[in-house]
């Protein structure tokens, strides 16, 4: 829900998109990112779909937080007010999207596809083209995509993985016939590719001098085979957004106007526990970081933050303790299958991560916290909060899940709903405790996760903007615990 004034929001903007995903989406937009921030401009980088990984790259760029636009996640009614957020101010957005500009959500239309974004924020769409194997077909295929959906409004294409000269030619002349104006070109260049594995890239954090080197490099080489201007000028030419400002004080605020006018009393615990512990200043939410733990959505620290906690990161490869005063425990996704020899190797935090969970402090763990929680991961011990163990897979787990809390935890109240995403190779035994975290809706009905005193441990992904009060509910239990 967002209940503030909508107003005009003129900030340029463009929308990334390619026929599939494999294309060069993040290469051009990262590039384009970099380009223009490198010419002074302030340039606000967004993320369709839920990716984490990509965001890192974008941050990377700019100098400024990449933020996710997910319409499956947390509804197309907030992908304008989280985009006004992250734009405000800025001179330039970009907007990279996801898989092929027309793919959304599996079985609900355009629902969380790139198109819906683009429509949604009124963006002109640039196509980016793998043209490494075709020529004159490539007006084809763009006139397909043109005229697909007529409420899309794609701008230009830019040519991606050209072989030569004469390619080139071929490729602008049957383009120019289709009318559609070619934006950019570009060439292989090996070296500028970042590494990817079983999830996708590496992330920034994992090789940040590299890939600092890597996003200079690739805006160089959009600097060089784009045309800036015509770009600048097609980003311009959207139209001013009517749309809200989302803002984490408001979210809260409306989130607890709606409970008191539709689910009486049944926040309240909560809610008087942190006004209870309020004369004793803000408590203390420790979030993980480092290379192990890199996937967060910005929107929750902001929405911790308004919620009366002081957000603190620490990183459990090289901290031996938690933060001084830490009351609430945030361990969200990441990779630490690929550092579990160097998270075992850390007992002290391992300990102490066990000890406060013990004590019944609040713990909510997404995806890789759930396995740093886990007695084990791939045989090496972890924190053994759970009773439960995790190992690789060669299964590749992924897709939108519709899920409703099982029973109270200090995440959420029983009931509440949420939309989320699965994304990982690694399996938990057994996938659920005896008092599970969510009951899954769709696509499949089941059981998964653990509830245990203070701690919330899943697979499941999600994004608190779009139910706020699960992060009052668990500044509320810090505040509680300290």
């Amino acid at each position: 829900m967002v209940k503030s004034t909508p107003h005009p929001l003129a900030v340029p903007r463009l929308v990334i998109a390619a026929p599939s995903s494999g294309s060069g989406k993040t290469t051009v937009a990262t590039g384009l990112m970099a380009a223009f921030a490198g010419r002074g401009l302030a340039v606000s980088p967004h993320k369709a779909g839920p990716d984490y990984i990509d965001p890192g790259y974008h941050a990377l760029a700019t100098g400024r937080p990449g933020r996710n636009l997910d319409a499956f996640m947390c509804g197309p009614e907030l992908v304008g007010p989280l985009f006004a957020h992250g734009a405000a101010g800025c001179d330039l957005a970009v907007v990279e999207g996801v898989m092929g500009l027309y793919d959304g959500a599996a079985g609900r239309g355009e629902l969380a596809s790139t198109a819906q974004v683009a429509k949604l924020l009124r963006a002109p769409v640039v196509l980016v083209v793998d043209a490494s194997s075709q020529s004159r077909s490539v007006a084809a295929l763009v006139h397909g995509f043109a005229s697909f959906d007529p409420q899309v409004r794609l701008g230009g294409v830019i040519l991606n993985k050209v072989g030569s000269d004469r390619h080139e030619a071929m490729l602008r002349e049957a383009l120019e016939e289709a009318g559609m104006p070619v934006l950019g070109v570009l060439r292989r260049v090996p070296q500028v590719e970042a590494p990817s594995r079983h999830l996708g890239l590496v992330p920034v954090a994992e090789r940040r001098a590299d890939a600092v080197a890597s996003v200079a490099a690739l805006a160089e080489q959009v600097r060089a085979g784009c045309d800036l201007e015509a770009l600048l000028a097609l980003a311009r030419s959207a139209p001013p957004l009517d749309c809200a400002v989302w803002s984490a004080e408001q979210a809260l605020a409306d989130a607890r106007e709606w409970a008191d006018a539709v689910l009486p009393g049944r926040d309240a615990g909560p809610a008087a526990a942190a006004a209870a512990a309020s004369a004793a200043g803000r408590p203390v939410v420790a979030v993980a970081g480092g290379a192990a733990f890199t996937f967060s959505y910005a929107e929750h620290a902001e929405l911790l933050t308004a919620a009366g906690a002081d957000v603190v990161p620490f990183d459990p490869l090289r901290d031996e303790a938690l933060p001084e005063g830490t009351a609430g425990l945030v361990i969200g996704g990441g990779f630490p299958e690929v550092y579990a020899p160097e998270l075992s190797a850390n007992e002290p935090l391992r300990k102490a991560v066990a000890d406060f969970a013990a004590a019944g402090g609040p713990v909510a763990a997404e995806c890789a916290g759930l396995l740093y929680l886990a007695r084990s991961l791939d045989g090496k011990p972890m924190c053994g909060v759970l009773d439960a163990d995790a190992r690789m897979s060669q299964r590749l787990t992924l897709g939108y899940r519709e899920a409703v809390a099982v029973s109270d935890s200090s995440l959420a109240a029983a009931g509440t709903r949420l939309r989320g995403h699965e994304f990982h190779r690694t399996v938990v035994e057994p996938g659920a405790g005896a008092t599970p975290a969510w009951g899954f809706t769709h696509p499949e009905r089941r059981v998964e996760g653990f509830v245990r005193q203070g701690v919330h441990a899943s697979y499941l992904h999600t994004h608190w903007a779009a139910e706020p009060s699960v992060a009052r509910r668990f500044a509320a239990a810090a505040a509680a615990h300290r």
